[in-house]
């Protein structure tokens, strides 16, 4: 079951060119992390859990 995402902050990375290329956007829900396609958002998405996403960005900055 998809939850509604319509109220939800979405924002894109830091790292986007804001050129409208290649962008991921992330929403917190509290107990998850969702993430989409800026070009699509209406399309798939798929989410993870708050500590794993915060894992997943401690590893992205140290390299």
């Amino acid at each position: 079951m998809r939850a509604s995402t319509g109220k939800l902050g979405w924002f894109k990375s830091s790292y986007s060119a804001g050129n409208g290329g290649d962008c991921v956007e992330v929403a917190c829900t509290g107990s998850a992390v969702l993430i989409r396609d800026s070009k699509r958002p209406e399309e798939a998405q798929f989410s993870v859990g708050a500590e794993e996403w915060a894992v997943f960005v401690r590893m992205a900055v140290c390299g």
